[in-house]
């Protein structure tokens, strides 16, 4: 059986797991299709290297891990989001999607055979040391990271909670690496933040889409309506800058929020009979109220459901800087106690028809960052279209990433501060005009 998922950027260190992603809707599974004399040909050359590996090699090898290595490795050539999840880390995918998990609270990614930092999550031993997005992970207690794989850094990052671990960080801005020590914790995700600004905006930041997203977003937005006063409202900015995704779920509830009716995203396999539409249900919990969506370079999966959706029902203005562009969809296939995997099995359009894979959401008001001379050049993402082996478009331009620096001081977010007079300067139902303009 498969949950069907959409994947984050990097991997959370902890109990958790080197995705976010799993949903709990069952998919049938593809229709067979039987394998040529030729593919048989293949299996039994795979089987002949096998035998000869096990029987013939300097070591005696671990035949399991062989099993596992080539497994994955198939599934690693077909796209970068595609893997095999050993038990272990099935096991701890499940408990990240939960939003509670053990470890130091910091999401990375691999890049040229190095570990790099995507971000640290807000509030856990990672930020607290002040580490930063592209920081590089040379070491993990005196053990060199180059040469491991992502899952094997993970693993090395993971341990007990209270139990320290120290961290040798190559960051260009410095002359000499950075060594700090962490102390491992209970890693709680807190996937919604929201504030009033001003008496009269409500401000909802999700970081990322978990089981706990939707329900912390209706909260909020209960508790804004309730302190600002519904009538005071002017309405609400939904910052989704640097979320790299989760639960395609969420991302549908989360789009339903503000959403009357009309469909929300679709998912099309390779076969016609696979596509799947989500539609809204009646009720918009914001009663209706103008809605800007701030995204950027690190807005990546479920977070570009929500922004093409809002955006294609004009719903919402789009505001920031072109998002990540991850525009597939993986299910999650159980082995039984043999792990998963993780699959490509569909791309997601949105309600126009749209796939935004390796293209990204273009914002409707373009506003870019005042980035620190220490960081330019360093605060712009690849993007989808920039990973080795990504899923092509037929007749498709492919765009790159965009910066993704938000500046941790407010009074200095030029993104946030647009989208705040941006609601201020409108009336109601104002949000929904096409290709405003605003100074950078």
């Amino acid at each position: 059986m498969r949950k069907m998922s959409l994947l984050m950027l990097g991997a959370f260190l902890g109990a958790g797991t080197s995705m976010l992603a799993t949903q709990t809707q069952f998919l049938s599974g593809p229709s067979a299709v039987a394998a040529s004399a030729e593919t048989y040909r293949q299996l039994s050359l795979f089987g002949d290297v096998f035998e000869k590996v096990r029987t013939d090699y300097v070591e005696k090898p671990d035949e399991s891990k062989l099993i596992e290595a080539a497994v994955n490795g198939m599934l690693t050539s077909l796209d970068p989001h595609s893997s095999y999840m050993d038990a272990k880390a099935f096991r701890d995918m499940q408990t990240t999607t939960r939003g509670e998990f053990g470890g130091l609270g910091i999401e990375v990614t691999m890049e040229d055979g190095l570990i790099k930092v995507v971000t640290p999550i807000d509030d856990t031993p990672a930020s607290k040391a002040g580490l930063l997005a592209n920081d590089v992970i040379t070491q993990i207690d005196e053990d060199q990271v180059q040469g491991l794989t992502l899952n094997q850094a993970v693993d090395k990052m993971r341990g007990p909670v209270n139990s320290p671990v120290k961290l040798k960080i190559s960051r260009k801005e410095a002359k000499d690496p950075i060594e700090v020590t962490l102390t491992r914790d209970v890693i709680k995700i807190k996937p919604v933040r929201s504030r009033a600004e001003g008496g009269d905006v409500g401000y909802i930041r999700l970081t990322q889409f978990n089981e706990q997203t939707f329900d912390g977003l209706r909260s909020a937005i209960d508790k804004l309506s309730t302190d600002i006063g519904q009538d005071k409202i002017k309405g609400y900015v939904l910052d989704l800058r640097n979320n790299p995704g989760g639960l395609l779920d969420q991302a549908v509830m989360v789009s339903d929020a503000f959403l009357d009716r009309g469909e929300i995203v679709s998912t099309r396999g390779r076969n016609p009979d696979e596509t799947q539409r989500f539609s809204a249900k009646s009720g918009d919990l914001t009663k209706g109220k103008p809605v800007v969506v701030l995204v950027n370079g690190g807005s990546a999966s479920a977070s570009e459901i929500v922004a093409g959706a809002l955006q294609d029902h004009k719903r919402a203005t789009i505001l920031g800087t072109r998002s990540f562009g991850k525009g597939s969809v993986q299910s999650i296939i159980p082995l039984g106690g043999s792990g998963a995997l993780r699959l490509t099995t569909a791309r997601y359009y949105t309600p126009s028809g749209r796939s935004i894979q390796a293209k990204g959401i273009e914002p409707d008001v373009e506003v870019m960052q005042e980035v620190p001379d220490e960081l330019k050049g360093k605060d712009e993402t690849k993007g989808e279209a920039g990973l080795k082996g990504h899923l092509k478009q037929k007749d498709t331009e492919e765009r790159g990433g965009s910066s993704a620096y938000v500046p941790p001081d407010p009074a200095k977010d030029k993104q946030l501060t647009a989208a705040f007079d941006f609601l201020r300067g409108i009336q109601k139902g104002a949000a929904n005009t096409q290709k405003p303009s605003l100074p950078n």
